[in-house]
């Protein structure tokens, strides 16, 4: 089943608060991290698709700066030189500044945004909001960026502006996803292969939101870097963490001390297990990609300690229901379980799992499936 992007709700939105038609319509989409968690900041491989559920943003010619979503329909004046933090709106601020260092922005514009990207799901709905506006603004300036160009406004806005210390693997993947593949993304070379997925991915919202403009995300970019500081103290030459051979990681983690040893052993393991994946795809061997799912998620819980609970029990359920694999994906802190089911008993084993979630923590959690979907694109 094709989903279609919220065009018309962004579209009603824009004429109910504004009294006229938009000018330009871009989508991007939300993104699903196969493998490769915190190994974009840390010079690794990523493996993620794009979701077929997207960010809708309308723009139009104002001579200010204002905005609206359908989650905040009441009109938002920007002043995009006032560096705010923890609204929404603080990403389309973002943007601006940086396409306007660039001279890529116009000199005000009307934005009303739709979106069918869960926000605070590890799903990376701030990449979606933020490509696809880089685009309508310059566009609405009269400038036709490319998806590379998009994705660096959008990383830069998100990094420096806002403030979450993030790779950029979600902004890549936004504006550069193929439909029905993966896209292998060495962060550390730049290099961008696909790799064909075929299959639906299920995914199962844990409930528990997560913010990432502080607080843990942040944290862990620092122990990383911490890490890798003291491993070079040990006489590691490695440029960043997913440099350190795998084959070192156990003499390391022995001489560096909790929390950054494991830290370093999650990314250097989720770079080799990253990779492992991408060539499981290549050859379209589902077990295997299954298997490394599931050893991806125990290293998020026991070295990265960014699981939580309920996404423990909706992986460990998943496993003893008949899931080929499943993991927590997104930065973590809560967010979503990605799940492969196998597709003669898929629907029988999301209801059953709902309904173990449902027993043990009082509520069904949100349940839905996805296929691999294009990446960013003007919409009519």
């Amino acid at each position: 089943m094709t989903i279609a992007p919220p065009v018309r709700q962004a579209t009603s939105l824009f004429l109910e608060r504004f009294g006229s038609r938009p000018t330009v319509l871009v989508s991007a989409p939300g993104r699903v991290n196969l493998l490769g968690e915190h190994t974009d900041y840390n010079g690794g491989p990523v493996l993620p698709f794009a979701m077929e559920q997207r960010t809708v943003v309308a723009v139009g010619p104002a001579s200010t700066w204002r905005a609206v979503s359908t989650l905040d329909p009441d009109i938002q004046d920007l002043n995009p030189e006032l560096i705010e933090r923890g609204h929404w709106t603080a990403y389309l601020s973002g943007v601006i500044r940086v396409l306007g260092r660039r001279g890529l922005a116009p000199r005000g514009a009307s934005l009303a945004v739709a979106s069918s990207v869960p926000a605070g799901s590890g799903l990376s709905s701030s990449a979606a909001l933020t490509v696809a506006t880089a685009r309508a603004l310059a566009n609405l300036a009269g400038h036709r960026i490319p998806p590379e160009l998009a994705a660096d406004v959008a990383f830069h806005a998100e990094h420096d502006e806002v403030g979450v210390r993030c790779g950029r693997m979600d902004q890549t993947v936004a504006a550069r996803a193929r439909a029905d593949h993966a896209l292998l993304f060495e962060t550390g070379t730049g290099e961008v292969l696909h790799h064909p997925l075929a299959s639906r991915v299920w995914l199962f919202d844990t409930g528990v939101r997560h913010r990432l403009s502080g607080g843990a995300l942040n944290q862990r970019r620092q122990e990383c870097e911490v890490a890798l500081g003291l491993a070079r103290e040990l006489g590691c030459r490695a440029e960043a963490l997913a440099a350190i051979p795998e084959a070192d990681v156990g003499d390391l983690v022995r001489s560096i001390p909790a929390p950054w040893g494991p830290r370093l052993r999650h990314v250097v393991t989720e770079t080799a297990r990253t990779r492992r994946a991408a060539a499981a795809l290549a050859s379209r061997d589902l077990t295997t990609l299954g298997r490394l799912l599931v050893e991806g998620h125990e290293s998020l819980r026991h070295d990265f300690q960014s699981s939580c609970p309920e996404a423990d029990h909706l992986v460990e359920g998943a496993v003893e229901l008949g899931a080929l694999g499943a993991r927590l994906t997104g930065a973590g802190w809560g967010g979503t379980v990605i799940a492969l089911l196998p597709p003669e008993r898929e629907e029988q084993i999301a209801a059953e799992l709902g309904l173990r979630f449902q027993a043990a923590y009082g509520r069904l959690p949100q349940v839905w499936s996805t296929r691999a979907g294009p990446g960013l694109r003007s919409e009519k």
